[in-house]
């Protein structure tokens, strides 16, 4: 799929370190992230709307589990990227740049990498009730991607803040969810802000599932539990 590669490469070749700071120089670094956020939720659009043109070529069947698991998850993984673009994070995708020193926001408590979580969660539980090829295509390639990014992000926020700096950032906080927090590395604290995010997420999520999944994509998250 046309869209597909288009996708992938979109989130290859800007975010590569020659040219990710040649765009930042240019266009200043919160407007490479604003456009680059709607350059990603375009081409998402165009990949998405093409996949359902696209023939069907069964792998499996359905099962009321990957519909639970949908629905179950969309909420933690629309707050992680919602939370984790508007929160301070040093340390990743943000469009926010601000040390740990203070109180960091709850999805960074939880994750030094919410969005990227947050998008692959989104890839992987929409992958179990799309039995297809051409999803296992698209939502696969995104899981991979999100996987690719937990190296690469770290990779280049350790040569911009330096390893020792950005050791003790990462110490605050973990890559795997909630393992600093159960490990005791990081004190749960919520902060008023992220009050916001959750209420933010929630009402998304909402609105997602009994409006705009259907409206958009003409597909009713809900038809596959029979309600």
């Amino acid at each position: 799929m046309l869209s597909v590669a288009i996708f992938l490469l979109a989130h290859v070749i800007p975010p590569s370190p020659i040219v990710r700071p040649k765009l930042i120089a240019v266009f200043g670094r919160r407007a490479y992230l604003i456009a680059y956020s709607f350059l990603s939720i375009g081409l998402l659009t165009w990949m998405i709307m093409a996949g359902q043109r696209a023939p069907y070529i069964g792998l499996w069947g359905a099962a009321d589990w990957q519909w639970w698991a949908t629905i179950i998850a969309m909420p933690f993984s629309i707050w992680l990227v919602l939370a984790g673009l508007f929160e301070p994070n040093p340390l990743s995708v943000s469009l926010r740049k601000k040390t740990l020193d203070t109180t960091p926001g709850l999805s960074v408590q939880v994750t030094r990498h919410p969005v990227l979580w947050g998008f692959g969660i989104w890839a992987l539980v929409h992958l179990f009730p799309n039995g297809d090829v051409v999803s296992l295509t698209m939502f696969g390639g995104m899981v991979l991607l999100a996987i690719m990014g937990f190296v690469v992000v770290d990779r280049r926020t350790k040569r911009r803040l330096g390893p020792e700096q950005w050791q003790t950032l990462a110490d605050k906080t973990s890559l795997f969810p909630f393992v600093a927090l159960l490990s005791g590395r990081m004190d749960l604290k919520i902060p008023a802000s992220s009050l916001l995010w959750l209420v933010v997420s929630a009402l998304t999520y909402l609105w997602i599932l009994f409006s705009a999944h259907a409206w958009f994509l003409n597909t009713d998250p809900l038809a596959g539990l029979g309600f």
